[in-house]
């Protein structure tokens, strides 16, 4: 067999098209006839795909019709990210999503997935087994294409735990670490079962790996209904094609097919052979739609052939890709071809018998009496905060940024302030060297709580991801996170409270230091819920840390002791900082629990010999001496419960705000909707868990 040209390095775009047009009629039987050669795939009536998939009442059909995917262009009016889509994809078939980049790839899966951003417009059908209906939890899930999961754990830990909180409480823990397990198998992780993830800093498993622990994860509940976002990126093509068979042929026990719709950029030969549909995309416009063994055929059919030894979906993506058209040595006449090519291949779409067969079964899908979606029962409430809180507190022994380091700088710091105000005694003068070294600690010692703030930003990724495709609720992590804390944040209270307190000497007795532990604790516990706020509305680190910063810079100067209360500007300083800010309440319990019962010597002449501390408290540093100290405690501990549920209340409604303030925010379109070649992001995903 006579093989097709290729072009030599220095002939252009347009002439291998050209070449490619002027030899189509010549090598078409060539093609026709190498065709089942180069595309063999397994029989559908293996895999359970073909027309007679309509007949499946126990998987998922999904069909759109028009879809269109919109995102406001400020002044300008609007641009399209996707424009007028229909298709389908049916049980036991997978759909493959190609493209350049930018061609709307994943806003096409997270449109039909119901995670498109606030920003977005969206217009068009999406039905479910023919009904308008939402994703159900367990009949569906969504492999993003970033691994966010938890570094310090093992991959068996973190897909154990993932079981725990998904599975429903009826089976018992074996049948879960079971699932667990067979899964991991299943995607050839078990030589790494024992392996830590690992992330900055720290060695772990590689990238595929780790895309594969989130398939992992993504699976264990069996879904009917499987999205997948670039699932071979970072994967060489052995395993590319390892992990892609695993999905296709994943046996289930209960005999229920599976409808699996992933996104993939540039797959191997081998991988597209997996492949039972296609939709191609270019510049958010469908170029084909249909059975993935017959879009060579297309190719060929309408002047593009592919060469008999290259990989089809590299000559697709060739084909319709212009973002490298222009060559600058060339001029600009090269750049017209792509779009020409692209055009053409629109066109003959839109009137071949592929689209019409398309849009017949959508119907025909549409008009099926298949039932709704069901959503599958998953672990209790109880259930989900002691996994969360054993595999928090699990993450924070094991991650030296988290506490251990903050437990070094704490003692380093207390043990400076203990030699600096080493034997204080109970002189005249110690009263202010008193007040300035329990101010250091109720400010600074807790400003160091800030120290944290990046762990709490990939805390919050881990929980965004989870959290979407509803693995658990928000109160439940809260829940979780709070109580996991509690060990290292009374550490960090016991060990340098004890160095501050007992070497420079304060008040004696053991009820006096349980007060001042009591206060330190709640205040860096205050402290964290005050970054965890920061996190959830401010998830750049090095920004949060700026923000939190300049909070509590604000609340220490409002405190009450670099200006005393009744000097206070009553503007902002006095009212609101003063009452709103925590170290007035933590500068006056720890004064209180110092001065009260002690007497100093006075210095003054015509004043008694000796001076009682609530004088002091009351006269110096303007202490309210009506209330007791632990009205003040108990003050702060309300207000850390405060922040914990104000940090609840934002997680649980940032995706209902987003929608109206992007209402708000954007600009009624005055011109001709355009066409978005290169999405800037990909958009937010959209809440679907359950609280």
């Amino acid at each position: 067999m006579s093989s097709l040209p290729y072009p030599s390095k220095q002939s252009s775009a347009s002439d291998h098209r050209l070449n490619y047009q002027s030899t189509s009629l010549r090598y078409n039987q060539e093609i026709k006839a190498t065709l089942e050669v180069k595309t063999v795939v397994p029989p559908r009536s293996s895999r359970g795909g073909g027309e007679g998939a309509a007949t499946d009442h126990n998987g998922v059909f999904l069909t759109w019709e028009d879809l269109w995917v919109t995102v406001s262009n400020g002044k300008k009016g609007s641009k399209s990210i996707l424009q007028g889509l229909t298709g389908y994809a049916q049980p036991g078939e997978l759909l493959a999503i190609m493209g350049p980049s930018g061609c709307g790839k994943s806003t096409l899966l997270d449109t039909l997935a119901g995670r498109l951003g606030s920003s977005t417009r969206q217009t068009g059908d999406i039905l479910i087994n023919g009904h308008k209906q939402r994703l159900a939890y367990g009949t569906s899930a969504y492999v993003t294409q970033d691994e966010i999961l938890i570094t310090t754990l093992t991959v068996k830990e973190a897909v154990y735990y993932s079981a725990q909180l998904q599975l429903p409480d009826s089976m018992s823990r074996a049948e879960k670490k079971e699932r667990a397990e067979v899964t991991i198998r299943e995607m050839g992780l078990q030589d790494a079962m024992n392996t830590r993830i690992g992330g900055w800093g720290s060695k772990g498993l590689s990238g595929g790996q780790k895309r594969r622990v989130s398939i992992c994860i993504e699976i264990l509940t069996h879904p009917k209904l499987l999205f997948l976002d670039e699932p071979t990126s970072g994967l060489d093509s052995a395993a590319s094609y390892y992990v892609m068979s695993r999905i296709v042929r994943f046996d289930r026990k209960d005999e229920n097919r599976r409808t699996v719709i992933a996104s993939i950029h540039q797959p191997s030969g081998e991988v597209f052979q997996l492949f039972d549909s296609l939709c191609l995309l270019s510049a958010g416009k469908v170029v084909y739609f249909g059975p993935a063994s017959q879009a060579n055929e297309f190719f060929a059919l309408n002047g593009f052939p592919c060469p008999t030894l290259q990989n089809p979906s590299d000559h697709f993506l060739k084909t319709i890709n212009k973002d490298f058209e222009r060559d600058p040595e060339q001029g600009l006449e090269d750049a017209i071809t792509a779009e020409v090519a692209i055009n053409s291949l629109t066109k003959a779409y839109k009137s071949s018998d592929h689209y019409q067969h398309v849009k017949r079964l959508v119907t025909e899908i549409c008009e099926k009496d298949c039932r709704t979606l069901e959503e599958r029962s998953h672990s209790s409430f109880l259930t989900q905060c002691l996994v969360l809180t054993r595999r928090s507190f699990v993450n924070m022994y094991r991650d030296l940024g988290y506490y251990w380091l903050r437990v070094a700088i704490y003692v380093s710091l207390a043990l400076g302030l203990a030699t600096l105000f080493y034997n204080l005694g109970s002189d005249n003068e110690s009263i202010q060297d008193r007040g300035s070294l329990l101010m250091f600690i109720a400010s600074f010692l807790t400003f160091m709580t800030i120290g944290g703030f990046p762990s709490f930003v990939e805390d919050m990724k881990v929980f965004e991801r989870e959290r979407l495709n509803g693995h658990y609720g928000a109160t439940a992590f809260v829940f979780g996170n709070t109580f996991s804390a509690f060990p290292y944040l009374l550490l960090i209270s016991v060990i340098p409270g004890a160095i501050t307190y007992y070497l420079p000497g304060l008040h004696k007795g053991y009820e006096h230091f349980i007060y001042f532990v009591l206060v330190l604790f709640v205040c860096m516990m205050l402290v964290e819920s005050l970054m965890m706020i920061v996190a959830s509305m401010v998830p750049n680190f090095l920004m949060g840390i700026i923000t939190g910063s300049g909070i509590q810079a604000f609340m220490i100067l409002s405190g009450g002791f670099f200006r005393l209360p009744n000097d206070l500007p009553q503007p902002f300083w006095k009212y609101p900082m003063y009452y709103i800010a925590f170290h007035k309440y933590a500068y006056q319990g720890m004064f209180k629990n110092e001065f009260e019962g002690l007497t100093f010597p006075s210095n003054q002449a015509g004043w008694p010999r000796t001076i009682p501390g609530e004088q002091i408290l009351r006269d110096r540093w303007q202490v309210e001496m009506g209330v007791s100290k632990w009205v003040d405690l108990a003050i702060l501990l309300g207000m850390a419960v405060l922040y914990r549920i104000l940090f609840l209340v934002i997680i649980k409604t940032t995706e209902k705000i987003k929608p109206i303030i992007a209402a708000i925010l954007s600009v009624p379109p005055k011109q001709t909707t355009e066409i978005m070649e290169i999405p800037l992001t990909t958009p937010l995903h959209r809440d679907q868990s359950v609280v």
